[in-house]
């Protein structure tokens, strides 16, 4: 599944180009999108009306003296994917992308989000809000200091605001007159009322010991350890991020749709740990296993989910420090520890700790995502069988990998609504069919697939795009450069301690070639039986640097408005490179690890590459983990390079050997069949000419270096 990407507006705007000498394709009415300027307006049937909403929120802003209520569409652990109960932005606007901003006044309401959802923004809000095309905090800012006047009162809930976002806003509003106020009673929560949906009340179990890393005590010990290495001595961990509490005790549950986690705090001590849980609904099980230890230094006291803030002021009153991460910490809680105990980093030490996966959850992702390239050959088998009957349109396309995926082992449903998308709604990046607004699939048509599933041994995503009658030379010119793009940053060899931003140009220059482009960010981390979108491991300026045993999706992508869309998504796990130096006759103007090449590379004046490096750290590289192929009728071999089919070729054998098995484990005849057929290797005659090594990375590291300037 594609992650968002805060890219420059040049960046945003290239999602939208056309390739060099073809003319854009003129606008034409539409009618899946509103019409603000007509009279009376026009409304999709997919717009939701917010007259009434609206206005009960604008009369509880008049009793709180609140000139400008700002809502945002996260939760109080900033989650990015959220329970139906904290939807609050969708509720108000009727907009249900994962990623918004709504600010209403007396007189004007705006919602503003990224290029992933503009299009089903148009279709979803009625002609009370205005749709702003970005999400920087500075124009929501501007916006705010036009619409409210000078001594005017600007409020939000303070626990569904990072700290990093509450300051942002605080220094927009800096010195303008106008106050940046918090009010803890949340204001659209109180006009919601008896309809807003009932608190989570699933059962918080234990992972099961195979399907555990290690256990809770040992991760327990290793945050410990870090807190007596740290130059601060912290005397303890808040974790915020309900990722964290469910990673370090091993436990999960059903609050947040798709994804196994509960809601929770916890403030681990170098003495004492406790856990803010609704402890009614632990399984007897988990509650055995938290408090085995007790009493001791490994006991899990329990307390009450809303006590956290009380528990930390109490804490906080010794001589303490606190140790968080700002970016799932909100101000609310930030806001009750003394400024001088505090140790502040992006991430927690856990979130840190989770995105390194040890040897034995590496092996269980790579066994979830064999089993899930089953389900995914049976869909696009059948698939080939059914679209040329008419037989198949989004949503029971949708429906039909789900239900692949639960006859699969260890499932325990999807990793997040599934996208299937055909023809134009497929140039939505995250378009999801209903059941009242489906597309019939077409020989004649792009369809996308991007779907996931959750197994007790891990998390899965993967993005397959298909075209099963003549594809038009554009589409299969940009599909062969988005695959270009995904096997060049696949195969890349990088130094260690590389942040994935230096590198993500690699999956776009392809692309970029032909002034193409995409809007989504290139990639995410995934967890063991957790969010199908982990940070901080990804390709984005607030990433942390890629190391081994970090998993990532790579998934670049192109767009067509009204037309088309493509993406190829797979998660690739970040292994040791097996580089060599050049033994003799270095060429000349190759210096330090210039002459580093990936085995089997040929050298520059045809020199031996034997002697592997030492005395330096490892250098990087991924191992694709994902084990489905791509749609052959798509690829125009003549656009790629001999190590671009060596690489696809190497790939095609890896599927083989590790799914073909699974398949006739599992008596998948036909399926075996297919996937013999689909694999076969591609002729390295029909290849491009490739340029020289040394220009190619030059281009490359100069388009990386102008991205990661533009982000800074």
């Amino acid at each position: 599944m594609y992650p968002p990407q805060w890219l420059a507006a040049w960046v945003l705007l290239l999602h939208h180009g056309c390739a060099a000498g073809r003319p854009p394709q003129a606008a034409s009415a539409r009618t899946d999108i509103r019409d603000c300027s007509t009279d009376p307006p026009y409304l999709p049937p997919t717009a939701t009306n917010t007259t009434a909403r609206l206005a009960a929120l604008r009369d509880a802003m008049r009793a709180h003296g609140v000139h400008a209520y700002i809502v945002p569409s996260t939760d109080a652990h900033m989650s990015e994917y959220i329970a139906e109960r904290d939807a609050r932005l969708g509720w108000l606007t009727g907009f249900t992308g994962s990623a918004g901003t709504g600010v209403v006044t007396q007189d004007k309401a705006a919602l503003w989000t990224d290029s992933r959802y503009w299009t089903q923004a148009e279709r979803q809000l009625d002609c009370n809000w205005e749709l702003q095309r970005t999400t920087w905090i500075k124009s929501i800012g501007l916006w705010i200091l036009e619409a409210v006047p000078v001594g005017g009162n600007i409020s939000l809930d303070p626990f569904l605001f990072s700290i990093d976002t509450w300051n942002s806003y605080s220094q927009a509003l800096h010195g303008s007159g106008r106050t940046l106020l918090p009010i803890e009673t949340n204001l659209v929560d109180q006009v919601w009322g008896d309809q807003r949906p009932s608190p989570a009340s699933g059962e918080i179990y234990s992972l099961p010991t195979a399907f555990t890393g290690s256990s809770w005590q040992e991760k327990v010990a290793g945050i410990r350890q870090q807190m007596e290495q740290h130059v601060r001595r912290p005397t303890a961990v808040l974790l915020s991020g309900l990722e964290e509490t469910a990673w370090l005790f091993n436990l999960r549950g059903d609050d947040i749709p798709y994804n196994p986690v509960f809601y929770a705090y916890t403030l681990l001590t170098n003495t004492t740990i406790s856990l803010f849980v609704d402890e009614t609904r632990l399984a007897a099980a988990a509650r055995q296993s938290l408090q085995a230890g007790c009493p001791g230094p490994l006991c899990v006291e329990l307390q009450q989910y809303g006590q956290v803030g009380a528990h930390l002021r109490g804490y906080t009153q010794d001589n303490v420090t606190v140790w968080l991460g700002t970016e799932y910490t909100t101000y609310g809680l930030y806001s009750v520890i003394p400024q001088e105990k505090l140790l502040e980093d992006s991430y927690s030490p856990v979130m840190l700790a989770k995105a390194v996966k040890n040897i034995k959850e590496q092996e269980l992702l790579r066994a979830a995502h064999v089993r899930d390239a089953v389900a995914v050959i049976q869909y696009l088998l059948w698939l080939e069988k059914m679209v040329p009957q008419g037989q198949v349109d989004e949503f029971s396309g949708a429906q039909h990998i789900d239900t692949l995926r639960q006859a699969q082992e260890h499932s325990r449903g999807p990793s997040f609504q599934s996208i299937s998308a055909s023809g134009l709604n497929a140039a939505l990046a995250h378009y999801s069919p209903s059941n009242g607004s489906s597309r019939k699939l077409s020989v004649d048509e792009m369809y996308l697939s991007d779907t996931g599933g959750q197994y007790l041994d891990g998390t899965t995503d993967i993005t397959r795009t298909m075209h099963w009658g003549v594809p038009t030379p554009l589409q299969k010119e940009a599909y062969t450069r988005v695959l270009m793009g995904n096997i060049d940053l696949s195969r890349l060899v990088f130094p260690p301690n590389t942040a994935g931003r230096t590198v993500e140009s690699f999956a776009r220059r392809a692309l970029w070639d032909v002034g193409l482009n995409y809007g989504h960010g290139t990639g995410h981390g995934i967890g063991n039986f957790l969010s199908v979108h982990e940070w901080p491991v990804g390709f984005q300026s607030n990433n942390v640097p890629l190391t081994a045993g970090m998993f990532t999706s790579i998934e670049p992508g192109y767009y067509r408005d009204g037309e088309f869309g493509i993406r190829i998504e797979d998660i690739a796990l970040v292994v040791e490179a097996q580089t060599e130096v050049v033994r003799r006759g270095w060429a000349k103007g190759w210096h330090g690890t210039g002459g580093l090449h990936q085995a089997g590379v040929g050298a520059p004046n045809g020199t031996s590459l034997r002697q592997h490096q030492s005395g330096e750290e490892p250098f990087l590289t991924f191992e694709v983990v994902s084990l489905v192929p791509y749609d052959r009728n798509l690829i125009d071999l003549s656009l790629l390079s001999p190590e671009q089919i060596r690489y696809l070729n190497a790939y095609y054998e890896t599927i083989r050997a590790r799914v073909g098995p699974e398949l006739q484990r599992q008596q998948l005849e036909e399926e075996y069949r297919w996937l013999q057929r689909s694999t076969e290797p591609f002729p390295l005659g029909s290849a491009a000419a490739t340029t020289a090594t040394l220009g190619t990375l030059a281009l490359a590291s100069l388009l990386s270096a102008l991205l990661t300037g533009l982000q800074a």
